[in-house]
């Protein structure tokens, strides 16, 4: 007799409560990724001689190679399907991982951020769109929270768990990387067969291709009014993340790789708390509240800049920290719901276009000031000019407001200003 063949074994779809968790999981532990080099800079700086002008470069490295996936593939999701986009996206970061542990100078450096860049701004269209689309429709909000504070808690895990093995743990340029290629290596394994598809699945995908920014004509005023909003937040956040476990060092004369992490993850982590406060409260009024803090709190670090006290910094860290978490997901909550299915992942890669220009394009112009003017002159600047954008997106969040109450009453509200029940799917 002969053997009946058996069917080879495949993992099951997971319900959609449990998919959306395991998808907010895998957009957490890419920004844990991206956040782990930064307490490793000041290692990889003093091991291999660079200015802060290449630091700065190594750092936005990443942001750039980001943005240009962001505009070329951050809609892909849209018409090849979320779980292939994710699952093509986690393989491209476990060789980044690779090329992280094979470094050996600037060049691999610079490499590995590049790749990794790349496949975390392919991964962001896809990640987003399908925790919007997963989220449990008696919870609609849950997604915009989800998508606003997942990242800030794994930029704070990241840069906090490698601050630890810097300072604690050997050869912490090879483990890092080691443990993450295991986990993104899974997690890719995991994705593909076992989430359920979300995607309208439209056609077009080599023309969808072609660089340009997705926002529906709905969306557009809205929009508008949260870029100072996001570009000001993630400038704070490009600072902090390339240059500040330099400034601990530099100005606060504080030498444990550790404070390093714990200086980025103050920032962060302050967010991600401040996210969850307030998710369940008014969007437009959370960015303004945010805003209002980001710009206190933004104020107290310089204060403390200038008097070289460290419990000042933290503490202005904590508060501008809330401020970044609180302003991000207000933006998140009044724009991403304002597009359908067929152009979600487009228009929220559009949001993190907006969002990592402030990440990348001024951290490399302090890099370039720092060699001119020092360190203590930049950071004082670059906080100016964050406070600045912070009075410029409140500004235009109260104009707007007053213009909205000036206006005829109109037959529906938006839905992004609704307390309760949350945006339409």
């Amino acid at each position: 007799m002969s053997a009946t063949p058996r069917r080879p074994r495949t993992l099951p779809v997971l319900p959609r409560s449990a998919a959306f968790w395991l998808v907010a999981a895998v957009q957490g532990l890419l920004l844990f990724a991206s956040s782990a080099p930064s307490p490793l800079y000041v290692v990889y700086q003093a091991a291999w001689g660079f200015s802060p002008i290449t630091l700065t470069w190594v750092f936005a490295m990443y942001a750039i190679a980001l943005l240009a996936a962001l505009l070329v593939a951050g809609g892909i999701s849209d018409h090849i399907g979320r779980r292939w986009a994710l699952g093509g996206a986690l393989v491209v970061e476990v060789a980044a991982m690779a090329l992280f542990i094979g470094a050996d100078g600037v060049g691999w450096l610079l490499a590995a951020r590049a790749v990794q860049g790349v496949a975390t701004g392919v991964a962001t269209g896809a990640t987003s769109a399908a925790i919007l689309d997963l989220q449990p429709p008696e919870r609609p909000r849950l997604g915009s929270l989800v998508n606003s504070s997942a990242p800030i808690v794994g930029l704070a895990l990241g840069a906090l768990g490698a601050g630890v093995l810097v300072e604690y743990v050997p050869r912490p340029r090879v483990l890092v990387y080691a443990l993450l290629l295991a986990l993104f290596a899974a997690a890719a394994l995991l994705v593909v067969p076992a989430v359920p598809e979300t995607s309208p699945m439209r056609p077009g995908a080599l023309a969808s291709l072609a660089p340009r920014l997705g926002i529906p004509r709905e969306a557009r005023p809205l929009f508008l009014i949260v870029v100072p909003c996001l570009f000001a937040v993630w400038a704070l956040g490009g600072l902090y993340m390339s240059l500040g476990p330099s400034i601990a060092v530099g100005i606060l004369h504080l030498s444990n790789h550790l404070i390093g992490g714990l200086v980025i993850f103050t920032l962060t982590g302050a967010g991600a708390v401040g996210a969850l406060l307030r998710r369940n409260r008014l969007p437009r009024r959370t960015m303004t509240q945010g805003f209002l803090a980001f710009f206190a709190g933004v104020g107290a670090t310089l204060g403390a800049l200038a008097t070289t006290s460290t419990v000042l910094f933290f503490a202005g860290t904590v508060v501008a920290g809330y401020g970044f978490g609180t302003g991000f997901l207000g933006a998140f909550q009044t724009v991403g719901p304002l597009a359908g299915p067929d152009q979600r992942a487009r228009l929220l890669s559009s949001l993190y276009v907006v969002s990592y220009l402030g990440f990348s394009l001024p951290a490399v112009a302090a890099g370039v000031a720092v060699v001119q003017v020092g360190l203590r002159p930049t950071a004082t600047a670059y906080g100016v000019v964050v406070m600045v954008l912070a009075c410029v997106a409140l500004t235009g969040l109260l104009l707007h407001r007053r213009r909205e109450a000036a206006e005829p009453a109109r037959p529906v509200a938006p839905a992004p200003m609704a307390v309760r029940g949350g945006p339409p799917r």
